[in-house]
């Protein structure tokens, strides 16, 4: 089952989500410095909202695509919408324009992920990297039902990199998060800073989850490049009780 976007927004309002939001930050940011991400286009593929806003406060350029199956909000709540809703084969981004796209709560609920790659590597640029950010096939989460990571299809990061090879992906590198288990006690959660630094020397291996980066592999007269221009998304209205959606072209 694909969680909707509200059913991952009320958990991330939760002892648990914050504490999640509190680890994925840290270890975002330390490959993706905010520092040097001013000016670029960022853009977050699933239910990226949490993990978006300080590459926003940082000089990004910031969007977030949300796919139809799970649903999309109104984002940020105090500005202009930065979200829509589209498919995932179906990117309404033209073609070799963003910089970075951060994946999460997405690559595990795709039943065909082949077409939602090909449109990745359509829209990055030719220096642009990936990051998703999935289940670990070995670790806690992927069990823990109540949370968002037990749901949908957990991976291994030697799956992910062949997976990335094989679709003109260059694997760059592989890091892991969450070693803390899936408390949900709020005395239990304040020890994940220990639980985190402990993990990635003592258990590398079995973090909940995967981070891997990767970058954009270019080939000649592969024709990857021929589904260009910009396709149509679904924008989420301000007003919850609109009954029907506005739709938009990017230009």
């Amino acid at each position: 089952m694909i969680p909707s976007a509200y059913d991952l927004k009320i958990f991330y309002n939760t002892p648990a989500g914050r504490m999640l939001r509190r680890v994925l930050h840290s270890r975002i940011e330390d490959l993706w410095p905010v520092s040097s991400h001013k000016n670029l286009n960022v853009v977050g593929l699933g239910y990226v909202t949490p993990y978006l806003r300080p590459y926003m406060d940082g000089g990004a350029q910031i969007s977030a695509l949300m796919p139809s199956g799970q649903g999309a909000h109104f984002w940020p709540p105090e500005g202009p919408n930065k979200i829509a809703l589209c498919e995932e084969g179906d990117l309404p981004l033209e073609t070799n324009s963003v910089d970075r796209i951060l994946m999460i709560h997405a690559l595990e609920f795709m039943p065909d992920i082949t077409p939602a790659f090909e449109e990745i590597w359509r829209v990055l640029k030719s220096n642009g990297r990936l990051m998703i950010i999935v289940p670990n096939r070995m670790g806690l989460w992927a069990r823990a039902d109540w949370s968002p990571f037990g749901q949908g299809t957990p991976y291994s990061a030697s799956q992910l990199e062949r997976f990335l090879m094989d679709h003109l992906f260059v694997h760059e590198r592989t890091s892991r998060a969450l070693f803390v288990p899936p408390f949900q006690r709020n005395f239990l959660l304040r020890s994940a800073g220990g639980f985190e630094k402990a993990g990635r020397i003592l258990c590398p291996a079995m973090g909940g989850l995967h981070m891997i980066e990767a970058s954009k592999q270019l080939y000649a007269g592969t024709g990857k490049t021929a589904r260009a221009g910009a396709k149509k998304a679904i924008v989420p209205q301000t007003d919850p009780a609109a009954p029907t959606p506005a739709r938009f072209e990017k230009e």
